[in-house]
């Protein structure tokens, strides 16, 4: 997994690349819960994620039910392979992709 964090004024873009997997999933929410508080926007950018595992979706689920209380804009970018994988896993109904 590849990640970088990017702040625009209050927006943060966190950029990933390559897959997150179960290894790599909980440096991917140790990355998002260390940013807590410091912005007002979050865009996650995966259109360059080759793929994307049961653990990295279930980090996604458990940011968009952190940010959600508090009107905490959440968008995630995603390609094709990603956007087929939440469609099909349902996640495309609960979580902002584009």
């Amino acid at each position: 997994m590849d990640l970088i964090k990017q702040y625009n004024e209050k927006e943060l873009t966190i950029t990933v690349k390559d897959k997150i997997d179960t290894i790599t999933a909980p440096d991917f929410e140790n990355e998002i819960m260390d940013e807590m508080g410091k912005f007002d926007s979050l865009i996650i950018d995966f259109t360059d994620l080759e793929y994307i595992s049961s653990a990295g979706l279930r980090v996604l689920v458990i940011t968009e039910k952190e940010l959600k209380p508090q009107n905490i804009p959440f968008l995630i970018k995603v390609n094709d392979i990603i956007k087929e994988i939440l469609v099909m896993s349902g996640f495309d109904r609960i979580l902002n992709i584009e």
